[in-house]
């Protein structure tokens, strides 16, 4: 039996007659299919195999919330996205219903990861031998596939979360390192339910594979390096515990979700919830027009923010203004800036304006600032007083010592 060669591209589909849209940019699309109108659905009797997410566009209000995550997806630089809220919002709703939108990465063909930029970095000996043989032959070393939505599992290990000792080859007296949660997450988005829960050395291991983009896994004699360049999407109650500062800053965007407010969205989530519990197939199909639309600005604006720009002019107040809040961490100016510079692509511009900031703001600056740190440097502000007044009074009464002797 052959093996299939996963590099040979699929042959080409004739493309879809898509529906024609008025729309102009993603943010009117998403204000388009909030007020749309779901007819009633006759239940499905039918069993349902593939996966059938909740339409990411059917969610009900929460614009915050979508537009954070849309804004992820255009610009993974941005680094991370938390949900705050209480339970029944729709926070994990809305992350699994991203499936449908996810863009396509080049991902690696190879079971080791091997992939061209490790040729140019290290020369031919980067890689393993069958994929430096096609790179010789010309073959490519990665394919189009789209990003996927990895989910980590509260009850999750350490071992499963870096990676251990793969079991299966060790019963055949074989050593070798089985690929962790982190590592399948590499260009992908990791999502992490009730993330305040999680233990305190899973935690740590998942911001510092995130930091540097990769990780070494080490089990005895064996050692293993991975990829680990993903996008962290967290979600919790504030309820059920508080997150560590360390952790909270990790994040680009912090979302307030809250519940519905207006009487009559809280009647509209309730129709297309029991929509699709009554059909899902036939409620999806009911966005499907706008879904496509959606993925299609999504992937054009991952093509444009490359060339977006942030003037001098727009950047400068904007500092003055993080600094004016009393913010340290400069984390807090990059995902500003990088979340307008997704946002002004995702209206079709090149050029940050004040307006985009202004739209961002809440998202990328809330929570930053430390109750701890501001009484702690109070604190000091004495200490450190008295240590200036002593330095400024050091060796201005202290005379120079004359030589003592009689001249000859």
């Amino acid at each position: 039996m052959t093996t299939p060669d996963l590099t040979q591209p699929e042959p080409q589909q004739e493309p879809k007659e898509r529906v024609a849209h008025p729309i102009k940019s993603l943010r009117e699309l998403i204000d388009h299919v909030a007020g749309k109108n779901l007819p009633p659905l006759s239940p499905d009797d039918g069993r349902i195999i593939e996966p059938t997410p909740f339409p990411f566009l059917a969610i009900v209000g929460q614009m915050e919330m979508k537009l954070a995550l849309l804004l992820g997806l255009i610009n993974p630089n941005i680094g991370g996205i938390l949900l705050i809220g209480p339970r029944g919002t729709a926070k994990t709703t809305a992350v699994r219903s991203l499936l449908n939108l996810l863009p396509h990465v080049e991902r690696s063909t190879c079971y080791y990861g091997c992939l061209p930029e490790d040729i140019e970095l290290g020369g031919i000996d980067a890689v393993c031998p069958d994929c430096a043989k096609k790179y010789g032959e010309g073959i490519p070393l990665t394919a189009p596939d789209p990003v996927r939505l990895i989910e980590l599992p509260l009850n999750a290990r350490l071992e499963d979360v870096v990676g251990g000792i793969d079991e299966r080859a060790a019963a055949h007296e074989r050593m070798r390192v089985r690929r962790g949660i982190l590592a399948q997450a590499d260009k992908n988005i990791l999502y992490i339910d009730e993330i305040n829960l999680l233990s305190d050395d899973i935690i740590d291991s998942i911001l510092d594979a995130a930091a540097q983009g990769s990780y070494t896994v080490r089990r005895g004699p064996l050692a293993a390096t991975y990829r680990s360049r993903f996008v962290l999407v967290g979600s919790m109650n504030p309820e059920e515990g508080r997150l560590r500062p360390q952790i909270l800053d990790r994040f680009g965007l912090r979302v307030i979700v809250r519940g519905l407010e207006d009487t009559d969205k809280r009647l509209e989530a309730y129709r297309r919830v029991q929509a699709y519990l009554a059909n899902p197939r036939q409620m999806i199909a009911q966005f499907s027009a706008e879904m496509e639309a959606a993925a299609s600005e999504i992937r054009e604006a991952r093509e444009r923010v490359r060339k977006v720009q942030v003037s001098d002019k727009v950047a400068q107040p904007a500092i003055q203004l993080v600094q004016k809040m009393g913010i340290d961490s400069l984390r807090a100016e990059i995902t500003w800036f990088e979340s307008a510079r997704a946002f002004a692509a995702a209206d079709g511009r090149e050029e940050v304006t004040p307006d985009d900031l202004k739209a961002v703001a809440p998202m990328t600056l809330r929570l930053r600032r430390s109750q701890y740190m501001s009484e702690y440097v109070k604190g000091q502000q004495g200490e450190e007083k008295e240590m200036q007044s002593l330095l400024d009074g050091f060796g201005k009464n202290e005379a120079p010592k004359k030589k003592s002797g009689k001249r000859k």
